[in-house]
């Protein structure tokens, strides 16, 4: 049986591509404040995308802002990603960016919600409640997760930067010298263990490169959602050398108000995905 990740990487060879496209329609962008403008915001972009995109990335909350109307324009949305996908004769991975986290029970229904209800194939969740929160999620291989690990906004440093006991923690060694791991690199290892099925990855920020190549040593197989290019002030190139894996593949670039304002974002999405492909191309060669 086919994992999730598996599948992400047969479409990423399909569109020889990394872009992960975002769909965020913010109100401001919309023609009007409705789900249905917010809709038809979404079902632009991925015609216009869909030939670059390895995956779509539709924010959940720019939905839910306009209740069960907001809801139900998300799974046309989706629908309309398995529509496109079938018409290009290659299936494009939907990751519902929702960053769930709860007790099991709870985590089930998000789950139920997001796989069955929505029909998305991924899902972002954050990792604090530890693994029985994770579980509902995983149980299917052929859907997959990307776990929060060290995100791309200003206070990920409150929290995730803490470094651990060493009595609570193993060390790490760096330039033959000894310390505490901090809690994101932690939290990579533990995630790491918990992936059996090949279908977990980690959310990295793309706006912190130094962890982002300290979590690619710590973890060098796994797959990377990689957030903060463009807007947040994230370095394409520097994501790229810091998160690659050795085979120029396991990184994924979500791009959203790079490609959904501008004048043409079916060119931005192909001009981004071809800096990709020209970044990868100089760091490995033809791969």
């Amino acid at each position: 049986m086919e994992t999730f990740f598996s599948f992400l990487e047969r479409r990423v060879d399909d569109c020889s591509s990394l872009l992960c496209v975002g769909l965020d329609p913010h109100v401001s962008d919309l023609a009007h404040p409705t789900a249905a403008s917010a809709r038809d915001f979404c079902l632009n972009l991925v015609k216009q995308t869909a030939p670059y995109a390895a995956a779509f990335k539709p924010n959940a909350a720019f939905f839910e802002v306009f209740g069960a109307d907001g809801w139900t324009a998300l799974k046309q949305v989706i629908d309309a990603i398995k529509e496109e996908s079938a018409r290009l004769g290659s299936m494009i991975p939907v990751i519902l960016d929702a960053k769930r986290g709860d007790i099991a029970s709870t985590a089930e229904a998000y789950a139920k919600s997001a796989f069955e209800a929505l029909g998305a194939d991924c899902i972002t969740l954050s990792p604090y409640l530890g693994k029985d929160s994770i579980e509902p999620f995983i149980k299917n291989q052929e859907r997959g997760v990307f776990i929060l690990c060290k995100t791309s906004n200003p206070g990920a440093n409150d929290l995730q930067d803490t470094f651990l006991s060493p009595l609570d923690s193993p060390v790490l060694l760096i330039d033959g010298h000894t310390r505490p791991m901090r809690l994101y690199e932690y939290v990579a290892r533990l995630v790491q263990t918990w992936n059996t099925k090949n279908n977990i990855g980690l959310v990295v920020g793309a706006t912190q490169p130094d962890a982002l190549e300290n979590i690619r040593a710590l973890v060098p197989d796994m797959w990377f959602l990689a957030p903060g290019v463009g807007a947040q002030g994230g370095e394409l190139e520097l994501a790229l050398k810091a998160g690659l894996r050795k085979d120029g593949k396991g990184l994924l670039i979500p791009i959203s108000r790079a490609i959904s304002r501008a004048a043409n974002p079916g060119r931005a999405a192909a001009e981004i995905r071809d800096s990709i492909l020209e970044i990868r191309s100089s760091i490995f060669g033809n791969l």
